[in-house]
């Protein structure tokens, strides 16, 4: 179930998902979803036995994925804040990530509305950077960081960041789509900008996974 507003589970949230079960964490494992949306990476995880705390800044996501998790009795800890400010001090075996990652022409502002569950800045690393940044912190070792982004937003640079902080990083899955309503509205701007070929009508997606070593 998806309230207006929340971002509805689409073609990365099964490529994340994908990834998940490869990783199959064991029951009892501490899992962090950050950036739930509808919850539908929380209870996953969940179903796997995990112990799963979800964060969200949008108070209808929150609401959104408590209410999936009541509706399959799924114990899952939701949290409403900005990514890890809820859940610092804390450490995890997985952290799930399925962040903003559209680059966006700058409006003078930060998005808001329902923008913000894909909206990220004029290079589409306004969150990916901080959760490259902090994300480390909160991995126990041997813990794994599974984060799915666009091509456009610069996996490379996210592979530098995650490798700078001591993780080993990699890119495990990839998958192309064709656009979305929302890259299809700033399609001139993203070919003027560079970012997408003249003849380029589809978007690459990949699933980074960065494992901290024991």
């Amino acid at each position: 179930m998806v309230l207006p507003g929340v971002y509805a589970p689409q073609d990365d949230t099964e490529l994340l998902a994908e990834a998940l079960h490869e990783e199959a964490p064991p029951p009892g494992a501490r899992v962090l979803d950050v950036g739930t949306g509808s919850g539908a990476l929380a209870l996953e995880a969940a179903r796997r036995g995990a112990a799963v705390t979800a964060v969200d800044v949008s108070r209808r996501a929150v609401w959104t994925a408590r209410l999936n998790a009541w509706l399959r009795r799924l114990p899952v800890r939701i949290r409403r804040g900005n990514l890890f400010q809820p859940v610092r001090g804390r450490t995890y075996d997985l952290i799930l990530a399925n962040p903003p990652y559209v680059p966006a022409p700058d409006a003078g502002r930060g998005p808001h509305g329902r923008a913000r569950a894909w909206d990220a800045g004029c290079d589409g690393r306004l969150l990916l950077d901080r959760i490259c940044r902090d994300a480390p912190a909160l991995l126990r070792p041997g813990g794994v960081l599974l984060i799915v982004h666009s091509a456009l937003s610069g996996p490379d640079r996210t592979l530098e960041l995650l490798r700078a902080a001591g993780l080993k990083a990699s890119v495990v899955r990839r998958r192309w789509i064709a656009f979305g309503p929302v890259l299809r509205s700033r399609e001139d701007w993203l070919r003027r900008r560079g970012l997408l070929a003249p003849a380029e009508d589809r978007e690459e997606l990949v699933v980074i996974r960065a494992e901290r070593p024991c």
